[in-house]
């Protein structure tokens, strides 16, 4: 009984493992629309697609984020400067996209560009600091996204979401899965990237502790009694200990969003770095009431906790 089940274990990763060495052909003539290149996962990205021969079309937020990569990258690379905030810079970025891949249309769109600050405990927040990165991490998603998406269409092409374990992130993620359902009739597949601990801008030790600072001074009497001096400190110091070694290894994230747009099977889901695989997938798997005990063992207590 066991043997066979082992037979069956080896023979499903030995064919999963097959599928995905295949790789689609004719790459050099593939178009692919990455945001958010000027640094971290889009900026590693498009330089590694570059390398691959694919023409990669690069947004940035920022003139001197653009010329740093097109120095870095072939005459291939276009880039174009998009806030993806704003719906007429969305606008104005689909029909520079539309110019460049004509008839052939979009194969890969990468949905990369985020924020993840500010980040405290919810009473500190206000409702603007959610816009804020709602904005940027959901809403700017699915505006690029419904913006380019007959591009995608028109090529049988890839969608590529970066997700995580936050508010707008899990919005993120209902929308790939609603997505990946509906384009499957047109040959469209909708990947999600899942993306561990890793060192970024985005992720700077100076910009958490600047924000968390200035939430802190912003916070009510009350609220800093209730949590007590200590709290921002304790709070850094659990942040800290969510770095694993391989925090800089940025490939291990832009190795799994290119096998979604050049391998023929690509996965639905990609869990980026060993925490995302053996911490936070599998909490995600456990009865909540566990994953509530774990959170309040690992996470700091308030001065006046009960």
């Amino acid at each position: 009984m066991w043997l066979y089940l082992v037979v069956l274990v080896v023979l499903y990763y030995l064919l999963r493992w097959y599928r995905e060495r295949q790789v689609v052909s004719h790459l050099e003539d593939k178009f692919v629309f990455i945001t958010g290149c000027d640094s971290g996962f889009g900026n590693r990205l498009a330089r590694q697609l570059d390398q691959r021969g694919l023409r990669v079309l690069a947004a940035c937020l920022t003139e001197q984020g653009a010329e740093q990569l097109r120095n870095q990258t072939s005459d291939r690379l276009q880039t174009v400067i998009l806030d993806v905030t704003k719906t007429e810079n969305v606008t104005a970025t689909t029909n520079w996209v539309k110019e460049h891949v004509g008839d052939r249309g979009l194969w890969g769109l990468v949905n990369n560009a985020g924020i993840c600050t500010p980040m405290a405990p919810n009473e500190w927040l206000t409702k603007q600091d959610f816009v804020k990165v709602l904005d940027v991490n959901l809403l700017g998603v699915i505006d690029v996204t419904l913006s380019l998406l007959s591009l995608v269409r028109k090529a049988r092409g890839r969608v590529v979401n970066v997700s995580s374990y936050c508010i707008s992130k899990y919005g993120v993620e209902a929308f790939s899965d609603s997505l990946r359902r509906e384009l499957s009739y047109f040959g469209v597949k909708v990947a999600m990237i899942e993306p561990g601990y890793f060192v970024t801008n985005m992720t700077q030790d100076e910009g958490f502790i600047g924000y968390l600072q200035a939430l802190w001074n912003r916070a009510s009497p009350e609220l800093k009694e209730l949590y007590g001096e200590n709290f921002p400190a304790d709070f850094l110091k659990t942040l800290s200990l969510l770095k694993p070694r391989w925090t800089q290894n940025l490939s291990l994230v832009t190795d799994c969003m290119e096998h979604a747009l050049t391998a023929c099977h690509p996965r639905t889901r990609y869990s980026a770095g060993w925490d995302a695989k053996f911490i936070y997938l599998p909490m995600s798997y456990l009865p909540s009431f566990l994953v509530d005990l774990i959170v309040y063992c690992y996470y700091p207590q308030p001065a006046k906790a009960l």
